[in-house]
């Protein structure tokens, strides 16, 4: 590897680093007393098949992903995981799922057992807020 290319890679490194702590940095505020949390089901419920989620928020608003807008966010719901790192995106895959339409319920179908539900609210670019909001982790046990 020649001299100016082992430049450039350090130098795109070094920019692609800066921008991730200017984003940590950049995390929005809510309101000290806003709060998150899961109205349905309530921890400890046995739910049958596919079941409905209702998530909420008090003293902050909702707004899609994407739109920049002061204290508000969109919900994320962590199925069968812990909190991932909160000066970050929050991952999208089957554990860590995004309502960035402004969602504030949807159905969830999941396998027999017990599970772990949590929501955690994010801004328009799904890093946590700072504080971060998040629930109370409960338990389901989903039923056939």
């Amino acid at each position: 590897m020649t001299r100016a290319k082992l430049l450039a890679g350090l130098a795109a490194a070094l920019l692609v680093a800066g921008a991730a702590a200017e984003a940590q940095q950049q995390r929005r505020p809510m309101p000290e007393n806003a709060r998150v949390y899961i109205i349905w089901p309530p921890d400890g419920a046995v739910v049958r098949g596919g079941f409905w989620v209702r998530m909420g928020l008090s003293e902050g608003g909702i707004a899609p992903a994407g739109v920049d807008k002061a204290l508000t966010g969109h919900h994320h719901l962590l199925v069968d995981t812990d909190l991932p790192p909160l000066d970050r995106e929050i991952p999208n895959d089957r554990n860590h799922l995004h309502f960035g339409l402004g969602q504030t319920e949807a159905r969830l179908d999941l396998p027999p057992g017990k599970h772990t539900l949590q929501m955690l609210l994010a801004d328009e670019n799904h890093v946590p807020h700072d504080p971060p909001l998040m629930s109370k982790k409960i338990t389901v046990t989903v039923v056939p």
